[in-house]
C-alpha cells in the first residue's frame, strides 16, 4: 500500500455526508467512556494486549521508525451488554515499559484513567475515518465483528504525548452504536 494512499485514509474533519449526531461522536472531545456513560451501563471487554511490529499505517501516524515494535490493547465498549465501540490503543514498547506503562496494568478500567488527570499529556487533534479494506484496523474488525464487517465503520483516533512519548487512541463506532435508542438525547 503507497504511503498517499494512507495518509488519505485519515483525514482532520469527518465527511459532509454525515449527519450531525455522527460528527458530533467523532469530534466528541474529553473521555469517550464518560459520554458513553451517559448512553447506560458500560463494560470494557480486552480482545487483545500484546506487542506487535508496527505496520506502515502506524508508523505514519507515529512518526516511528519501521523497525519499533509496539504494544498493542484492543477493547470492546459495550453499553447495556450491546458491544458499541472497538478501541486499538498503541504505542511504542519501551514507551509501555515506561511513561505509558499504566496501559499495560488497566484491566477493564478504561484507558481515560490515566489520561485525563496528568497536565504533562498532551492530545492531538482528532482524525478520521471511514474503515477501508486498506486500514490496518479493517483485519481486526473482520476478526471481532465478521457480521458487521460489510457496513460502514467509522473512526477517530488522536494520540496523546507524555514526555514527547506518543499513545495512539483509536475508537471505532460499531453500527449497533449509532442504532441506540437514547442516542438522540445526548
Amino acid at each position: 500500500m503507497s504511503v498517499s494512499i494512507l495518509q488519505n485514509l485519515w483525514k482532520n474533519t469527518p465527511p459532509s455526508s454525515l449527519n450531525h449526531l455522527q460528527k458530533y461522536w467523532l469530534n466528541r472531545s474529553g473521555a469517550l467512556t464518560a459520554g458513553l456513560r451517559q448512553l447506560g451501563k458500560v463494560k470494557i471487554h480486552i480482545l487483545n494486549e500484546s506487542p506487535s511490529p508496527m505496520c506502515e499505517e502506524d508508523k505514519i501516524a507515529l512518526q516511528q521508525p519501521h523497525t519499533t515494535v509496539i504494544w498493542v490493547r484492543e477493547i470492546v465498549m459495550s453499553i447495556n451488554d450491546l458491544p458499541c465501540v472497538w478501541a486499538r490503543s498503541i504505542t511504542p514498547i519501551q514507551a509501555s515499559q515506561s511513561v505509558w506503562r499504566g496501559i499495560r496494568h488497566l484491566n477493564t478500567r478504561p484507558l481515560a484513567e490515566i489520561l485525563y488527570d496528568d497536565p504533562r499529556i498532551i492530545r492531538s487533534h482528532f482524525e478520521v475515518s471511514c474503515i477501508h479494506p486498506a486500514s490496518v484496523l479493517y483485519p481486526a474488525l473482520q476478526r471481532y465483528f465478521p457480521e458487521q464487517v460489510h457496513q460502514a465503520h467509522y473512526a477517530r483516533r488522536s494520540i496523546f504525548y507524555k514526555n514527547a512519548m506518543p499513545l495512539m487512541v483509536t475508537e471505532c463506532f460499531l453500527p449497533s452504536f449509532w442504532a441506540l435508542p437514547n442516542l438522540q438525547r445526548v
